[in-house]
């Protein structure tokens, strides 16, 4: 089983060949349909992926992290609630009007900003937990996507960053004085 850090990439690999597919569709002018075929599953996936991340992946950079581990989960937050609104303004337009490029586009960059940091910090710093632990949180972020096949069950709005890290701070204060890594009990944080 690949470990989160791995499955985290593949998403974001995916995420940008999906960006440079509507780019493609963009240029040649390509009927609605074949744009809704890229758009529908890209807009899902990063609504999903910032769940994901905020149910299984954060938490752990904040236990296991370095010492900037609280900045950078607070940035990741605030990217999440980027992409989040770029999602959901581009639902409000119909697609391939102006303000629906306008607001994928805004996505997009919000997307490409968080990528870029994550993985230089992030996903980086989180490479000194230990390989058990990478792998079972690789097995839970491929989970969520099997149990999560759409948005309908997931929160997708947006959070408070701050509000975020101190709820997941004093869960981990909680953990450490009963002794548990709380690996499979951070589901519905």
């Amino acid at each position: 089983m690949p470990d989160i850090i791995e499955l985290i990439f593949d998403d974001h690999e995916w995420f940008r060949r999906q960006f440079a597919a509507l780019d493609e569709l963009k240029a040649r002018r390509v009927d609605i349909t074949a744009v809704e075929a890229v758009w529908t599953p890209l807009a899902k996936r990063l609504d999903l992926h910032a769940a994901a991340e905020e149910e299984i992946f954060y938490p752990q950079l904040l236990r296991v992290g370095e010492e900037d581990a609280e900045e950078e989960t607070l940035d990741a937050i605030g990217d999440h609630n980027d992409i989040r609104d770029g999602v959901r303004a581009a639902a409000g337009y119909p697609i391939l009007s102006e303000e629906w490029w306008a607001a994928v586009g805004r996505t997009r960059r919000a997307n490409d900003e968080h990528m870029a940091e994550e993985e230089r910090e992030g996903l980086a710093d989180f490479r000194t937990a230990p390989a058990e632990l990478r792998e079972s949180l690789g097995r839970r972020f491929a989970e969520y996507f099997l149990v999560h096949r759409s948005t309908r069950d997931v929160d997708t709005s947006d959070k408070d960053p701050q509000e975020y890290v101190r709820e997941v701070e004093e869960g981990l204060d909680e953990d450490s004085s009963a002794g548990s890594l709380r690996i499979g009990s951070l589901k519905g944080r």
